[in-house]
């Protein structure tokens, strides 16, 4: 290879990452929003998935990606819908209950529920390095629960949040191996759409919840649905097909580092948090790092 070719091969790779990396930031801009949008978490989760679901929907066209999914398919991915609808809901609720910081903190405990979820549901045996992950996870969970009390809503929605995450992951792994992965996502956000519409429905609330919404609203929540969803999602399904997945998975585990630093700098003060919780943040973060690298790298034994 020239020396030119190698110049523009490293650019090339070079503007991947990049890419990669501002997109991980837009996923950390998520909370921000969830933090500068009035609205209760319900509606915008509602109004979020609505959106997403048209912005996902242009960028298949676009593709010339047919949109048709057998029935069955169909409703399977409509109820993982559901589950992202509510792991949606409670992260956003955490935020508002909280602030960005505390719910990114113990958001990032997803790989926690990961790797005990996936071997109870896909069927097979727990790596112990997995058990020792977590553990030592738990040990961040406890320090931020131990000098963070005044937050123990919004903790305990985090948690729950990450737990819902979790089991989407395991639950759209299987089937993202056969359709294509922005697909899946735009039938999972009418899934998500419908069923909160039919809640609001039930529960009589759909004009209440959306009575008290500003121009100001709108527009972060066009922001939110059509930039940090589906341009977001649809860029990294074009990025998987240059990059290895696991630099892509590495690279998102920056969300709540990157989610963290932007709430610090925009909501100042109000995010600035004891020593314990970045003590307990840290630990949490270097787990989740350092689980594929050690996955990866070494053979362990299963239980």
């Amino acid at each position: 290879m020239t020396f030119s070719a190698l110049v523009m091969t490293d650019l090339k790779l070079f503007r991947q990452y990049a890419h990669l990396h501002f997109i991980v930031v837009l996923l950390g801009f998520t909370a921000i929003l969830g933090a500068i949008i009035t609205i209760d978490a319900i509606p915008l989760v509602w109004l979020r998935m609505f959106f997403a679901a048209i912005g996902l929907f242009i960028y298949l066209r676009f593709k010339g990606i047919k949109t048709w999914l057998p029935l069955k398919d169909q409703l399977h991915l409509y109820l993982i819908g559901l589950l992202v609808a509510l792991h949606w809901i409670t992260f956003f609720h955490a935020i508002k209950v909280s602030n960005v910081s505390v719910t990114l903190g113990v958001f990032a405990s997803t790989t926690l529920f990961t790797s005990f979820l996936e071997p109870f549901l896909q069927k097979r045996k727990i790596l112990w390095l997995e058990v020792l992950i977590g553990l030592v996870i738990i040990m961040g969970i406890y320090l931020i629960f131990q000098y963070e009390m005044e937050y123990v809503e919004g903790i305990l929605f985090s948690l729950l949040s990450a737990f819902l995450n979790g089991l989407f992951v395991v639950l759209n792994r299987n089937i993202s191996r056969r359709w294509n992965p922005a697909l899946i996502s735009f039938y999972e956000m009418i899934g998500g759409f419908a069923g909160i519409t039919v809640f609001l429905i039930i529960a009589g609330t759909m004009s209440f919840h959306l009575s008290g919404m500003t121009l100001q609203d709108l527009i972060w929540i066009l922001v939110l649905s059509f930039l940090c969803t589906s341009y977001a999602f649809a860029a990294i399904v074009e990025i998987m097909k240059e990059l290895t997945a696991y630099s892509v998975v590495l690279a998102v585990n920056l969300e709540p580092v990157y989610g963290i630093f932007l709430a610090f700098l925009i909501f100042g003060e109000t995010e600035r948090m004891s020593g314990g919780f970045y003590i307990g943040t840290l630990i949490i973060l270097l787990s989740v790092f350092s689980y594929p690298y050690l996955k990866r790298k070494f053979s362990f034994k299963k239980f």
